[in-house]
């Protein structure tokens, strides 16, 4: 091999492998690059704090506890949040999959990245770390709304107190999973008014229509294991001296509720991943 042979060999790049730290960077470039989702992102702020202001400057006439308690401070603050924000979370995550599929730049980003289900994950995560950021800074500014509102009255609540960061925490990672939960149910629908449909659905409506029907042990059941109780229990303080997870007395732990939520994004993103690999962008 003479001297040309081998600049032109060295000068040739080794196979560009796909590196998952690449598509995680493109994922975040295009979701931060959209009005609409940064947009949705600060919706959630800005419902969590409302709400957590409102409520606090009319607990006076609502009525107040006699003494500082943990849960009622932690329903003042996390009550909007949660509310709001799963299902603005919801509706995000089918968006940043759908918005592809009807704007055709699926096909570019498949190009770029063939294996799909490193792009779904790559989304899944950059998603669940955004709104979950989003739903912390929501949920500790409510707390610091609120706080001397509370101290007004002597029942303020630090957050070191036993029960306050976990609830917190536990709140804002379940936003997160929400917004997981509607990328899923878009990669499998590939339609935003189904999409955004399914994911009230499976939020908001399950819980009213299962308190509606014939009480029996199977719709308790159901409604326990619903992801809107899962989000109640992991934005509540968690309870140490109660068992992990007991349908038939209807308790559920924040621990359970964790894997409740966990296990309802998941499902959706593996049929979401199954939808991807199987058919035609």
């Amino acid at each position: 091999m003479n001297a040309l042979e081998k600049q032109r060999a060295t000068a040739l790049p080794d196979r560009d492998r796909l590196r998952f730290i690449g598509v995680l960077r493109s994922e975040f470039i295009k979701l931060t690059s959209l009005r609409s989702t940064v947009g949705l992102l600060l919706a959630i702020v800005v419902f969590g704090l409302a709400t957590s202001a409102v409520l606090g400057v009319t607990a006076e006439g609502a009525g107040l506890p006699d003494k500082p308690s943990v849960g009622f401070m932690l329903d003042q603050v996390t009550v909007g949040t949660v509310l709001f924000g799963q299902l603005i979370a919801g509706v995000l995550g089918v968006l940043v999959i759908c918005g592809e599929y009807s704007s055709g730049t699926i096909q570019s980003t498949l190009i770029a990245a063939p294996a799909r289900g490193a792009v779904l994950a790559a989304k899944a995560v950059v998603l669940f770390v955004m709104v979950t950021a989003s739903a912390f800074v929501a949920m500790f500014g409510s707390w610091a709304v609120t706080y001397p509102m509370f101290a007004g009255f002597g029942i303020e609540i630090g957050l070191t107190a036993p029960g306050v960061m976990p609830a917190l925490i536990g709140g804002s990672v379940y936003i997160g999973l929400a917004g997981v939960l509607g990328l899923g149910i878009g990669t499998v629908l590939r339609s935003v008014a189904g999409g955004v449909a399914t994911v009230i659905s499976i939020i908001l409506l399950l819980p009213i229509v299962l308190s509606v029907l014939p009480a029996s042990s199977l719709v308790r059941n159901l409604h326990l294991l619903s992801m809107s109780k899962a989000g109640d229990a992991m934005s509540s303080a968690p309870d140490d001296g109660r068992v992990f997870l007991d349908l038939a007395d209807g308790y559920v732990s924040s621990g359970a509720g964790w894997l409740v939520a966990a296990a309802w994004a998941g499902i959706f993103i593996v049929m979401g991943t199954i939808q991807l690999r199987r058919k035609d962008a």
